[in-house]
C-alpha cells in the first residue's frame, strides 16, 4: 500500500524573472491572528465562552491588530461570542474584529447581524476555487465558479450598506488557491475587487489560502508573485497569505510570500490549526525577533502564552517547539555546554552590545525563558556544564583543573540513575565530596611564627595539635602531617580567590593534592585566607584512606 508512484509531483511556475530570492526582510508584516475561528474549529473540544475570552485578552496584550474571532453564521457559540465582545464593549478602538462566511446570502446577512454596533469589522468572504472541486464536488466551469465569488461580494456590500455606522473592510479568500490555476485564480480575484471598487477608498483585502499545503515553499512564492504581478489593481488591495503546515513548511511558505509581495499574514499562535496546523505567528515573530526586526508583537513572556494556549486548547506544546518549547535553549551535550559558557563569558568580558552567544540565537531572557534552563546535566553532559551550573546557581566559581574531579562525581550519579540531575543534587554532591568536614579534620585555630624564610607552625586540628615548619602555612602543615601519619603528601594545584568585595569579604580556597600518589581535591570557605588554604588541604587528607588514619581519635 505505500506506493510512491500514486503521486505526481507539483509542477513548477514558468517565472524564469522572479525578483523574490533577491528580497530581505525588513518590517514585520500586518498580523492576524486566527485562533479564536481557524484555531478553535480545529479542537477535539471547541473553547467555550471563558475560554475564547480568555484567548481573545491574551491576543489583544500581545499587540494584534487584527483577529478573526468565529464563524458567527456557522453556529449559536460562534455568534453568541461576537455580540459578547461587542455588547460588552471588549474591543479596544484599535482592534478590528474578523469573521468568516461562506458566499451565500442568508450566511452573510447573519454575519452583519452578529456585527452589529462594531466600530470596524473585516467580513471574510470566501468559496474554493481549486481545480479538483470545480471539476469534482462543484462541477463547474472557471466561469461559474466567478460568478458564485462576484455574487457572494455583492452581497457583501450590499449587506454593509444597511449598517453605516460600521467602518467595513472587505476581504476575499479563493480557498485553496495553491491547487488552483494561476490565470483563473486572478481573474476570480479580480472580478470581486471590480465588485468593490476599492479605487472609491473601500479597504480591500484578498487573502491567498495555502489550504492544502501542496509544494515546496519556493514554490508558493512564485505563485504569490506571478498573483501579484498580474493583478489589476494591486496597488489599491492588501494581499494576504493563509499557509497551512502540512508538509511541515507553513511558516517558510509565509515568509517567502512575503519576499514575492504579500503583505499581510494570517496564522495561530504556536501553530494550532486543521490538520497538521496553521502558520505558526509565534515562530515567524521570534524569526524577525531574531535578525533585529521588531515583531510588532510582545512576546516577552512566552511561559504565560503557552499557559493560556495550553489551557485554551487543550494542546500542549513539544518541547522542542521552535522558540516556545521548554527545552529550545537547553544544552545536555557537553561540548555544547563548554561552548556556551565560554561565549557568554566572553559575551560579559567584552560588554557587546549585540547577542552572540555560541548555540543561543537570541538571549533566553528576552521571552521570559531564565539562564537556569539553558545547561542541565545527564549522562551526556561534560565537565563544563557542571561547572556552570555550581557558578551560575550558587556563586561557586571553581578553577578549571577542578572541573573533571567534580563532574566525574556528578557524572557517576547521573549514569547510575540513568536521569537528569537537578541543580540542587548537583550542590549536595559537590558539598558531600568537597566541602563537608568530618570533625577530626576541622581546623580550630593556629598560630604561625615567622622566622627569616620559615614558618614555625601550631595547628589545632579536632582534638590534636600538631607541629610543623615550611616555607609557608600550607607547607607547614604537609610538613606535620607527614611527619604524623608517615605518609607523603604533595601538592598538585592550588587556586585562591576571594568571595566579593572589600576587607570583610570571605576566602574561598581549591586544593588539589596526593596522598602517597592518590589525588584527592576539596574546597573551603573561610574569614580568612591562610584559614580557607589550610582547611581546604585538611578536608582534602580527610578524605584520604591512608591506613595511618584509622583510629585516630
Amino acid at each position: 500500500m505505500f506506493d510512491h508512484s500514486k503521486y505526481i509531483p507539483f509542477a513548477p511556475i514558468a517565472l524564469s524573472d522572479r525578483t523574490w530570492p533577491d528580497k530581505t526582510m525588513t518590517k514585520a508584516p500586518i498580523w492576524c491572528s486566527v485562533d479564536l475561528r481557524d484555531g478553535n474549529q480545529a479542537l477535539v473540544n471547541p473553547m467555550n465562552v471563558e475560554q475564547k475570552t480568555r484567548m481573545f485578552e491574551l491576543l489583544v496584550k500581545l499587540g494584534f491588530k487584527e483577529i478573526e474571532i468565529g464563524f458567527p453564521s456557522a453556529s449559536q457559540p460562534d455568534f453568541d461570542f461576537v455580540r459578547k465582545l461587542i455588547t460588552e464593549q471588549r474591543v479596544p478602538n484599535d482592534v478590528t474584529l474578523q469573521v468568516l462566511t461562506q458566499a451565500r446570502k442568508e450566511l452573510i446577512e447573519r454575519t452583519y447581524e452578529s456585527l452589529q454596533g462594531a466600530k470596524r469589522a473585516i467580513v471574510h468572504v470566501y468559496n474554493s476555487t481549486s481545480t479538483v472541486q470545480r471539476e469534482q464536488v462543484f462541477k463547474l466551469d472557471p466561469d461559474g465558479i466567478i460568478e458564485i465569488a462576484v455574487q457572494g461580494a455583492k452581497w457583501v456590500r450590499e449587506s454593509a450598506m444597511r449598517y453605516p455606522d460600521t467602518e467595513w473592510v472587505f476581504q476575499y479568500s479563493p480557498e485553496s488557491f495553491t491547487g488552483t490555476e494561476l490565470e483563473h485564480a486572478v481573474d476570480v480575484c479580480d472580478a470581486v475587487i471590480a465588485e468593490w471598487m476599492p479605487e472609491n477608498g473601500r479597504s480591500v483585502i484578498i487573502n491567498l489560502p495555502a489550504t492544502v499545503e501542496m509544494s515546496t515553499p519556493n514554490i508558493f512564492a512564485d505563485q504569490i508573485e506571478y498573483f501579484c504581478r498580474h493583478l489589476a489593481q494591486r496597488d489599491q488591495v492588501v494581499i494576504s497569505l493563509h499557509t497551512h503546515n502540512d508538509r511541515g513548511c507553513g511558516v517558510a511558505a509565509a515568509e517567502l510570500g512575503i519576499f514575492a509581495g504579500a503583505d499581510r499574514i494570517e496564522g495561530t499562535l504556536l501553530g494550532n490549526g486543521e490538520r497538521t496546523g496553521n502558520m505558526d505567528i509565534i515562530t515567524m515573530a521570534m524569526n524577525l525577533y531574531s535578525q533585529g526586526i521588531d515583531p510588532q508583537l510582545d512576546l516577552s513572556n512566552i511561559i504565560e502564552i503557552i499557559d493560556v494556549v495550553e489551557g485554551c486548547t487543550d494542546i500542549d506544546i513539544a518541547p522542542r517547539h521552535p522558540w516556545a518549547g521548554e527545552l529550545v535553549y537547553t544544552a545536555f551535550s557537553g561540548s555544547h555546554q563548554d561552548a556556551i559558557r565560554k561565549s557568554m563569558q566572553y559575551h560579559k568580558d567584552q560588554q557587546q552590545a549585540h547577542w552572540d552567544v555560541a548555540y543561543l540565537p537570541i538571549d533566553p531572557r528576552d521571552i521570559g525563558r531564565q539562564y537556569e534552563a539553558v545547561v542541565r546535566i545527564n549522562s551526556q553532559s561534560g565537565k563544563g556544564g557542571v561547572a556552570l551550573v555550581l557558578e551560575r546557581d550558587y556563586g561557586i566559581e571553581l578553577p578549571k583543573w577542578m572541573h573533571s574531579y567534580v563532574s566525574g562525581i556528578v557524572q557517576t550519579a547521573v549514569e547510575e540513575s540513568g536521569m537528569e540531575i537537578s541543580p540542587s543534587n548537583i550542590k549536595q554532591l559537590f558539598d558531600r565530596h568537597f566541602i563537608d568536614v568530618d570533625g577530626r579534620w576541622q581546623l580550630n585555630n593556629y598560630q604561625l611564627t615567622h622566622y627569616l624564610q620559615q614558618v614555625e607552625a601550631q595547628f589545632v586540628i579536632g582534638s590534636l595539635t600538631l607541629q610543623g615548619h615550611g616555607a609557608g602555612a600550607l607547607e607547614a602543615l604537609c610538613s606535620a602531617l607527614n611527619q604524623c601519619y608517615d605518609c607523603n603528601i604533595k601538592i598538585g594545584h592550588f587556586d585562591q580567590h576571594a568571595l566579593g568585595e572589600g576587607t570583610d569579604a570571605k576566602a574561598q580556597a581549591c586544593i588539589q593534592m596526593s596522598v602517597d600518589g592518590v589525588d584527592y581535591c576539596a574546597v573551603a570557605i573561610a574569614e580568612d585566607s591562610s584559614a580557607a588554604a589550610l582547611q581546604a588541604l585538611l578536608t582534602a587528607f580527610g578524605r584520604s584512606e591512608v591506613k595511618a588514619l584509622e583510629g585516630v581519635a
